[in-house]
This record gives structure tokens, C-alpha cells and sequence, in this order.
């Protein structure tokens, strides 16, 4: 038993509410044919929707065998349309690639049933609707009754207790509407059969009970039916749930795509340029990301961040050079003074290196998680000269050629001043060679790895300066200082004019000769102090022949993949040279005796402490 009580729908767009049902209580009887007449906007289609669970109202209660709905939710509601209603509409709603037993057939593969058994049943119905003969045919190769008919096979085929038809001969002939009608008609003889129409005449020759709706409320019932007053058979039958196996969803999608083959392959190429964009897009942006990266690693290798004994404020440098800073205009007749050194002194400071190295040591602030290396270098000097003394002694590093001129070498690596005006070609290496290893190419020998090893650094187009040369003995010395000479007496200097076409085998074949600093200064017993032997040429010859030799253990060159590089081009000796010349320098007499008594200058023989009350005493 089916019954609607106080049932309201209504319908808002914008401000404009239409109630298209209005309080309506009707209840229907478990067998019987009931048309639904009334004019366009009577609310006949909205009542068939909530009776069919398509639609929700607003009010009310849909009551089934004596069960309110009220308190249904979205799987109830699809239970109820799958086991106890059935739909026919005006418009058919085939499947147009589908054969009439396959339309048929949905209903039940959305049930769970078996292939075999849905196919018999299926042919069962459409026997009984006159179309056993059509079974194999499409939708477009029916007439517009037998599609109605295929509709009506579709809806009887999972035994529905309720068939809902809407219009159903509204597009459709008189000779074939009657012929619809009497299907219905028998229908009706074992469920409810609700139908939806227009034509009154036909209401009333084929149904049992006319029902009349006007502005949302019913307004006629030719056989009404009253719940209290009749006994009520129920015909209870088993739940069945909506399923469908994965095979078949597979089955019925894979039909679907060869049907429309057109359809699927524009689709297919359409999603395959998506995903091919989306797949470029991304890869696109990996490598502007990884590009970005390189770019980034090669850019710190060559300018990574130094700090140095000494720092200076370049903001409150370049400020005391605009003269902005602090400057005020005088008063006439008078003159301020700008305190220009003042400003330029103050905005250096010192660094307290110790303290970082043992705060960096400990891995302070996570800097281990930032940073690919970090490098200490020390204030040592390497002593290195040219192992050739035949024509006497000559220092490469630190080099001291130009110091006629007013510049030379840095005597150390903090000093600010003195590295900007550097002429040396030996530098330190860094620890970990491998940082900067793939930047090059080894064109001979290795990288060194031993404290007496050197490697020369050649320019990206495979050359050398001449200064190099000159410092390797490659090139006669002589003829720099003479140039150096001419030019410090603002003479015509006299250039070479031959350029020099070298091989690899004779730039491995140099070696320099290394002296430990502290074996320049010899212990004077008549005074008791430590003097400085260095202008001593035989002295220094003897330390030169005597000292530990160099060599060159490989040439490398920039490779052609190198945006940036680290080293420029130079002689580059290890981390290791520096540590042995600071462990040898411990073993000497001197500094030994430096450390044994710290307050005590060696070379003078007095205090510190006395040196800096009485200075004029020590010069």
C-alpha cells in the first residue's frame, strides 16, 4: 500500500516560489490502474517524481506499507527504486548503442544477476510485450511504439509492485497509443500502475480510477481509496541491493568505447596532450629548478662566503665617500671638519675567528644542513722559490717582483688591504677537492693529495699567463725584472718577442724548493738574541738547496660544461702543506724558545711588556 499524506513541493527560483503540490493526501491501492489528469503545472509529474523517490518533499509523509519515509536516507531511498518501482517516461531513455535485449538487460546487471539469468528474463519480457522477434535490433531501428514497448520490458523486467509511467503515449499515434495502453492495462491486473497524461479519453476508457489535480491539489477521485477502511494485503518481498561486479562494469565500459570509436580515440588523444603537457610542465620545471640549483652551487663555489680576521661596513664606506653621512652645513665664516678616517676606521672590526671555528666546529645553528663545506685557511705563508739557483735565489711566493712599484704580494691571507693587491700565483687548495672536481678536466697527471704536491690550474682555453711562466722558470726571470727595472726608471721597457708554445710534459717536469720560515733567523750567542738571515745570500741558497721539493702533480683545465669556476688559473698547492709547515715550525729552536718563555721577544732580548713602555729603545 502506497499512500501520500499532506504532501507539499514546492519549488524556488529566485524570488519566485511555485508550490506545486499543496497539502495533496491520496492512497492507492496495491493493484490498480490510476490516471492522473489535470493542465500543465497541476503538479501531476512532480507527485509521479515523489512517488518514485526521484524527487523529496518539502512536508508531509510518503507512507510505504504502513512505514513513513521520513527519516530515509540516500541508500534507502535507492533500495526502494530498485525493488519496488518501475519507470516508463515519454522520451524512452534507450541506450542507442545498445541492443533492445541489452537495455532490458541493465536493469538487472544493476541488480547483481547472473549473465545467463539476465538474458532469459530478458527475453521473457520482451516476448510478453509482443517484441521476441526484435531482440537483436537497435533502438534507431524501431518505431516509436515498439521503443515504448522496449521501455515497458525494461521497467516490468525486475517484477516492480509500483509502474510509473509518464506520458507515455504522448509521442506516439493513436493506433499505437491504444495498443500501449492496453499493455498497461493488463499490467495493472497484478500491481499499481500510475500514469501521468493529457488525453482524458483515454484515461477513462482504460483506467479503473481518475484522479484530478489542479493548482497542486487534488480536486476529483473517481475511486478513492481509504487505508483504514480495507484490509490491507501486503505483499512483503525480499530487499535486493544495487550491485554490479567489477567484470561487468568492465564488460559494459569496454562496449560503450567501441561504439563510439571516434568519440573515444578524440578522447583519448585529447587527455594523452594533457598528460603529455602536465608531464612536460613538470619536467620543465624540474629542470629549471635542478638548472637553478647548479647555477646556484657553481656561484658559491667561486664567490663563497668568506669571513676574515677583519670586517668592514661597505654601506658606511660608500656613505663616507658620497660625503652624505652625517654632514651638516657650516656656518658662514667657518669650516667644520669631515671626519672622513674617522668614519672609515670605525666601520672596520675584527672577527673573533676562534670562537666561530669552535661554534661552526659544534655545528651551531644546524649550519651543517646549509652548507656544503666549510674551509679554514691559516695565516702561514708557504716560502717557496725556484729550485734553479744557478743564477742565484729567487722567491715565486710570496713574490716580490713588484714591490719596486709600490705592490706586491699579501703577506697574509686576512689582511684586507694586502689581498687586494696580490700578485701571487700559488694559492691554497680547498679540503675537499671533490667540490670542485667535476668543474675541470685533467688533461695530465692527478689532483694532488700529498703536503709537497702542486697542480697548475690552466685557463678555459687550454693557456697561461706569462707571469706564470716567469714564476715556474719557464721564462727567464731576468726579463721581468728588467722590464720592472726600466719601468721604475721611466725608461723605454724592451718586451719579449717570442711566445712560448709549451707541452704538457714541460710544465710537469717544474719543481720548487720549499723553506720553513723560521729557518731564516740564526741564534746570535754574543747578544743573545735571534737575528734575520734572509738577505744573506749564502744562508738562503743553503736553505733553498737544502728545503723539500715540490711538484707538479697534474694540469687541469675548465671543461666545456662549466658555467663558473672556483680556482682561477694559478698554481694551487693542499690544505696538507699548510699543517706540515705549522707541525715543522714547533720543532724549531726558535719558536720553541718563543714558547718556553712567551713574555719575552727573541729577537730583541727584552719583554713585550718593557717593549711597550720604552719603544724608541727597541727600533
Amino acid at each position: 500500500m502506497l499512500q501520500l499524506s499532506n504532501i507539499s513541493k514546492s519549488y524556488t527560483t529566485a524570488d519566485f516560489t511555485q508550490k506545486a503540490l499543496d497539502d495533496v493526501s491520496i492512497a492507492f491501492r496495491d493493484n490498480e490502474f490510476v490516471a492522473i489528469l489535470g493542465p500543465s503545472g497541476s503538479g501531476k509529474t512532480t507527485m509521479l517524481n515523489i512517488v518514485g523517490g526521484l524527487d523529496h518533499y518539502d512536508s508531509g509523509d510518503l507512507i510505504i506499507d504502513d512505514v513513513s519515509t521520513r527519516q530515509y536516507q540516500d541508500r534507502d531511498w535507492d533500495t526502494y527504486r530498485n525493488n519496488r518501482i518501475g519507470f516508463v517516461f515519454q522520451s524512452y531513455n534507450l541506450i542507442p548503442h545498445q541492443s533492445v535485449l541489452a537495455n532490458v538487460e541493465l536493469a538487472l546487471t544493476l541488480s547483481g544477476v547472473s549473465p545467463n539469468e539476465r538474458r532469459e528474463r530478458a527475453k521473457a519480457a520482451l516476448v510478453e510485450v509482443g517484441l521476441g522477434d526484435h531482440i537483436h535490433k537497435r533502438p534507431n531501428q524501431l518505431s516509436g511504439g515498439q521503443m515504448q514497448r522496449v521501455a515497458i520490458a525494461r521497467a516490468l523486467i525486475n517484477d516492480p509492485e509500483i509502474l510509473l509511467a509518464d506520458e507515455p503515449t504522448g509521442a506516439l499515434d493513436s493506433t499505437t497509443s491504444l495498443q500501449i495502453m492496453s499493455l498497461l492495462t493488463e499490467i495493472a491486473d497484478d500491481r499499481l500502475v500510475v500514469m501521468v497524461t493529457h488525453n482524458p479519453e483515454l484515461a477513462e476508457q482504460y483506467a479503473n480510477r481518475v484522479v484530478n489535480l489542479r493548482d497542486g491539489r487534488v480536486v476529483s477521485d473517481t475511486n478513492p481509496f481509504d487505508p483504514a477502511a480495507d484490509d490491507l494485503n501486503h505483499n512483503d518481498k525480499q530487499v535486493r541491493r544495487t550491485s554490479m561486479s567489477f567484470l561487468t562494469a568492465m564488460a559494459l565500459s569496454f562496449n560503450n568505447l567501441m561504439t563510439k570509436k571516434g568519440r573515444t580515440l578524440m578522447t583519448a588523444f585529447a587527455g594523452s596532450i594533457g598528460i603529455m603537457g602536465i608531464a612536460a610542465i613538470l619536467a620543465l620545471a624540474t629542470g629549471v629548478n635542478d638548472y637553478v640549483k647548479s647555477i646556484e652551487e657553481d656561484t658559491l663555489s667561486v664567490y663563497p662566503l668568506t669571513i676574515q680576521s677583519q670586517g668592514v661596513d661597505m654601506t658606511a664606506m660608500l656613505a663616507m665617500s658620497s660625503n652624505v653621512s652625517g654632514d651638516v652645513d657650516a656656518e658662514d665664516g667657518e669650516v667644520h671638519e669631515i671626519r672622513a678616517m674617522n668614519r672609515m676606521f670605525s666601520s672596520i672590526a675584527s672577527n673573533d675567528l676562534a670562537a666561530l671555528k669552535a661554534y661552526l666546529d659544534d655545528d651551531g645553528g644546524n649550519v651543517d644542513d646549509y652548507v656544503n663545506s666549510i674551509q679554514y685557511s691559516y695565516n702561514v705563508t708557504p716560502q717557496i722559490f725556484n729550485a734553479d739557483t744557478t743564477n742565484g735565489v729567487r722567491q715565486v711566493n710570496p713574490d716580490s717582483t713588484f714591490s719596486a712599484l709600490g705592490f706586491g704580494s699579501a703577506q697574509t691571507s686576512n689582511n684586507l688591504m694586502a689581498a687586494g693587491m696580490s700578485t701571487n700565483v700559488f694559492e691554497q687548495l680547498v679540503d675537499d677537492t671533490s667540490l670542485i672536481e667535476p668543474q675541470y678536466d685533467v688533461v695530465a697527471g692527478r689532483w694532488p693529495t700529498d703536503y709537497n704536491e702542486v697542480v697548475v690550474v690552466l685557463t678555459q682555453s687550454g693557456g697561461m699567463s706569462d707571469f706564470m711562466a716567469y714564476a715556474m722558470g719557464l721564462r727567464d726571470p731576468a726579463e721581468l725584472d728588467a722590464m720592472v727595472q726600466q719601468m721604475v726608471n721611466e725608461e723605454e721597457i724592451i718586451l719579449p718577442a717570442d711566445t712560448l708554445d709549451l707541452s704538457y710534459e714541460d710544465i710537469m717536469k717544474v719543481s720548487f724548493k720549499l723553506v720553513n720560515a723560521a729557518d731564516y733567523f740564526a741564534y746570535d750567542q754574543t747578544y743573545n738574541v735571534w737575528t734575520d738571515k734572509s738577505g744573506d745570500a749564502d744562508h738562503l741558497r743553503n736553505l733553498v738547496e737544502s728545503g723539500d721539493v715540490l711538484r707538479v702533480s697534474g694540469i687541469v683545465q675548465p671543461n666545456g660544461a662549466t658555467r663558473a669556476t672556483a680556482l682561477s688559473p694559478g698554481i694551487y698547492y693542499t690544505p696538507a702543506l699548510t699543517t706540515h709547515l705549522i707541525d715543522q715550525a714547533l720543532t724549531t729552536e726558535i719558536v720553541q724558545k718563543q714558547l718556553a718563555d712567551p713574555g719575552l721577544n727573541v729577537f730583541s732580548g727584552r719583554t713585550f711588556a718593557d717593549e711597550a713602555e720604552n719603544p724608541q729603545e727597541s727600533d
